[in-house]
C-alpha cells in the first residue's frame, strides 16, 4: 500500500509504531498531534479481522477491582470525546454501567468502591430485566459506553494522517535493531528498512513472538480465542434494551464472568459474552474451537439472569472470533523494553481483553514515553504505571497476583 498521506517514505522517522490496532493507531495520533513525523506500519490489511480491535463494539467503565485503572478510564474517557471533536464525528455512544454479583465478592467490592459506582436501593431502573438472586447485589455508575470497534480504529488513523503520520499495511516488521549511530532500525519481511528515533510496539498477540525475536526475551503475553455472541432479543423487548431507552453495559462477577453492551450494532440481537478462551497461535488459529464451551455458559447465565427478555433456544445467533493477548495477572504491560534499547523502545501489549476502551491515554501514553522518556499525562491523570512493568515478572511469574485465586476481571 501506498504510504497514507501521498508521501514517499523514506528519510527518518522521529517515531515509528509497529502494529495499527486500536493501541497503535492512539499512539501515532498522540506522536503525530505534537509535531512528530510519526510512521505507523501494520503487518495485514488496514483494519483487518485477524486480531483484537475489530468488530462492532467495545465497552468503557471505571469499575475495577484494581485501583491503577480506574483514573486510566476516566482519562481515556476525556480523550475520547477530544477525539472526536478533532475527527468532527462520534464513535462513542454513553450509557450508564451495571455491575452485579455475590454481594460479598471481594472484586465487585472493590470495583464498586475503587470506580465510585452506587449500590441499588429496592427498586432501580432495570430491576424488570435482571432476575437478581438472593444473595447478590447490583451497582450503578455513570461512566459507561459503548464504542464502535473498527469505527474508531479508522478514526484514530485518519486522524493520524490527517497530522501528518504516514500509514503503511501489509508490512511485516521481523526485526528491530539498534545500530551504531544510536538510531533506531525497523527491518520488514520484504527487506525494506525504515529508521527512527523511537520505536512503539503495539502488535497485539503477536507481542511475544516479535519481543523474543528482537531481544530474546519471554514476555508471558499469551493469545488466548474468545467468542462474541449476540443473542434474539424476545419480542416485544426489542426497543427496552437500546442505548436510546438508556440500558446501560454491564458486567456479572463470579464465575462466568459475563459482559454486555446494549442492543445497538444490529437491531433486535443484543451482545452478551463470556469473558476469556483457550490458548491459540495467532498465525494457525482454529477459528472454531472453543466455540461451545464459549457459549453454552452464557446462555446458561441468561437463562438464570436474563428469561424473560433474551432467547437462547438454537444458541446465539452471531458468533465473532476475536484474540485476547492475556498476561497471566491480566494487568497490561506498558514499558521500555531495556536492554541494548533502553528507553527508545517503548511496548504496549497483554491488554488481556479489556484494553480497548483505555486506547487514547494509553496511545498518549506510549507516545509521550517513546518521545519524552516520561508519561507526564499519566502522572498528572493520577494513573499509576507501576504495576503494569515488564519487571514484575522477574520474580513471579505470575506478576502481580499473589495467590491462585487472585485474578479479578
Amino acid at each position: 500500500m501506498a504510504a497514507s498521506n501521498g508521501e514517499a517514505v523514506h528519510g527518518r522517522f522521529d517515531v515509528i509504531v509497529v502494529g495499527a490496532g486500536i493501541m497503535g493507531s492512539c499512539a501515532a495520533y498522540a506522536a503525530s498531534s505534537r509535531g512528530a513525523r510519526a510512521l505507523l506500519l501494520e503487518r495485514f490489511d488496514l483494519l483487518h479481522h485477524r486480531g483484537s480491535s475489530h468488530g462492532e463494539s467495545r465497552t468503557i467503565r471505571a469499575t475495577y477491582p484494581q485501583p491503577h485503572y480506574p483514573p486510566m478510564a476516566r482519562l481515556s474517557r476525556r480523550l475520547w470525546e477530544e477525539a472526536q471533536a478533532d475527527a468532527g464525528y462520534r464513535v462513542l455512544t454513553p450509557t450508564p454501567h451495571l455491575d452485579l454479583g455475590p454481594r460479598d465478592d471481594p472484586a465487585l467490592r472493590a470495583s464498586i468502591r475503587n470506580g465510585g459506582a452506587a449500590e441499588v436501593a429496592a427498586s432501580w431502573p432495570w430491576a424488570g430485566v435482571f432476575r437478581v438472586p438472593e444473595g447478590w447485589t447490583a451497582a450503578t455508575s455513570e461512566l459507561g459506553g459503548v464504542m464502535k470497534a473498527t469505527k474508531a480504529v479508522a478514526m484514530f488513523q485518519a486522524l493520524a494522517v490527517r497530522k501528518g503520520a504516514v500509514v503503511r499495511d501489509r508490512t511485516e516488521v521481523v526485526d528491530i535493531a539498534k545500530p551504531a549511530d544510536g538510531s533506531i532500525l525497523v527491518r520488514t519481511a520484504s527487506g525494506e528498512e525504515f529508521h527512527g528515533a523511537k520505536c512503539i510496539v503495539t502488535v497485539g498477540a503477536w507481542t511475544s513472538k516479535l519481543v523474543k525475536s528482537v531481544i530474546g526475551m519471554d514476555l508471558p503475553v499469551q493469545p488466548v480465542q474468545t467468542l462474541i455472541c449476540y443473542w434474539k432479543v424476545k419480542p416485544g423487548h426489542e426497543s427496552e434494551l437500546t442505548t436510546e431507552a438508556g440500558f446501560p453495559t454491564f458486567a456479572s462477577y463470579g464465575d462466568p464472568y459475563i459482559y454486555s453492551t446494549p442492543s445497538m450494532e444490529f437491531p433486535g440481537l443484543i451482545k452478551i459474552a463470556k469473558h476469556g478462551g483457550p490458548p491459540c497461535d495467532p498465525d494457525s488459529r482454529d477459528w472454531s474451537t472453543g466455540a461451545a464451551d464459549l457459549a453454552e455458559p452464557v446462555a446458561r447465565w441468561i437463562d438464570a439472569f436474563m428469561p424473560g427478555h433474551v432467547d437462547t433456544a438454537g444458541g446465539p445467533v452471531i458468533r465473532q472470533s476475536c484474540m485476547y493477548s492475556m498476561t497471566p495477572d491480566e494487568d497490561y504491560v506498558i514499558d521500555f523494553l531495556g536492554g541494548e534499547f533502553g528507553k527508545d523502545v517503548v511496548v504496549g501489549a497483554g491488554f488481556s481483553g479489556h484494553g480497548f476502551k483505555m486506547g487514547p491515554a494509553i496511545g498518549r501514553i506510549l507516545a509521550e514515553m517513546a518521545m519524552d522518556g516520561e508519561a507526564r499525562t499519566a502522572a498528572e491523570a493520577g494513573v499509576d504505571l507501576q504495576p503494569l512493568r515488564i519487571d514484575r515478572f522477574v520474580d513471579n511469574p505470575k506478576g502481580n497476583l499473589k495467590n491462585p485465586g487472585d485474578q479479578d476481571k
